[in-house]
């Protein structure tokens, strides 16, 4: 019965289509449950950092179970955005609607949309890897997958990646330079794989192009079957749940830096080079995404037999706490830069 517990994730979209059909501050009813109840329960509940036996290991990576859940994620996004479209379109919407139904949307675009889009995008190409880029579709980030998967996954926790996060940087700052930095990366990925198949970086094999003009023609078909209004709207709750991602990015590798051996490379990327969150409610909601420091060690692992290890440099709470602290600066330099200082101090080889 375990494997049910996933199914925690379906409040969210319960949440935003409530906040969809509501006037008023209820509109703003997903964004408080998530970062307003989900880190208080957080503070209240202990950690749990158990990992499965063996036999339970086996039993679950064969259980379609966990693949099928992911894959109904692809309608209940697409459904929610839908119905979005037309609920923005309100007559007498005032502001506060406006801005409570769009960061509504904006936070599924980011929990549902891009993370586990992120999830189906590791996945070897066919289907699943296929419903990964319809997600992230429908958050305009598709880039994501190439550079995540090759770039990010090959350059973590050094200078050469823009989704690590240096000591002292501040995420605003961060937003921008993971933001454009991993896109332009993806390109570079995509047109160096394009060159040794001997084509040119236009040619349709290119995944960037593809892309891009999926984006296209989905924002040109908003405009025409709705208004530029409802594109607008699209636009700033996608622009929602890309920042969502990149606090994430921020507070999952900040100020973790692998160290040069003699020959002039890169330690191996361990569990020391990523924070990890073992607390529960977090976990759930967001398919095991803040083990991550297991997911690092091994891309290939599916999100149910992702591992807590005690060589993994532990956050203080849940990562909608540790989201909502890295948004004031100067709190989150004084609290983490601490931590990473006493755990560089006390970390196992």
């Amino acid at each position: 019965m375990r494997k049910f517990k996933y199914l925690t994730v379906l409040s969210l979209p319960v949440t935003v289509i409530f906040s969809l059909i509501v006037n008023g501050p209820w509109t703003f009813l997903p964004l408080v449950v998530f970062f307003g109840m989900v880190p208080l329960l957080e503070l209240l509940f202990p950690p749990d950092a158990r990992n499965m036996e063996n036999n339970d290991r086996v039993l679950a990576e064969n259980d379609s179970f966990y693949d099928y859940l992911l894959y109904l994620m692809v309608p209940i996004q697409w459904g929610t955005l839908l119905y979005f479209l037309f609920a923005i379109q309100e007559p007498g919407l005032s502001y506060l609607e406006l801005t409570g139904r769009i960061s509504s949307m904006g936070l599924m675009c980011g929990i549902i949309g891009i993370n586990v889009g992120h999830e189906l995008g590791h996945r070897k190409p066919g289907l699943a890897h296929f419903l990964g880029e319809l997600l992230m579709l429908s958050s305009l980030e598709n880039h994501f997958i190439p550079y995540h998967n090759i770039g990010h996954h090959f350059n973590v926790a050094t200078p050469k990646d823009p989704a690590t996060a240096r000591r002292n940087e501040s995420i605003y700052r961060f937003w921008i330079r993971s933001h454009f930095g991993s896109y332009c990366m993806a390109w570079s990925i995509e047109n160096e794989r394009i060159r040794k198949l001997e084509q040119s970086w236009y040619s349709l094999k290119n995944k960037m192009i593809h892309y891009s003009l999926a984006q296209v023609l989905l924002c040109t078909g908003i405009y025409v079957l709705f208004s530029w209004k409802v594109l607008l709207a699209f636009f700033i709750a996608s622009v929602f749940g890309i920042l969502l991602l990149e606090t994430v990015n921020y507070i999952e590798h900040y100020g973790l830096l692998r160290q040069l051996n003699p020959q002039g490379r890169y330690e191996r990327v361990n569990h020391q080079h990523s924070w990890n969150s073992d607390y529960v409610i977090g976990r759930l909601v967001l398919f095991e995404l803040s083990r991550h420091s297991d997911h690092h060690y091994k891309a290939s692992k599916k999100y149910q037999t992702l591992d807590s290890l005690y060589s993994s440099p532990q956050m203080p709470t849940g990562y909608p706490g540790m989201m909502l602290l890295a948004l004031v600066p100067p709190l989150w330099f004084n609290y983490m830069n601490v931590r990473i200082d006493e755990f560089q101090k006390l970390k196992v080889p």
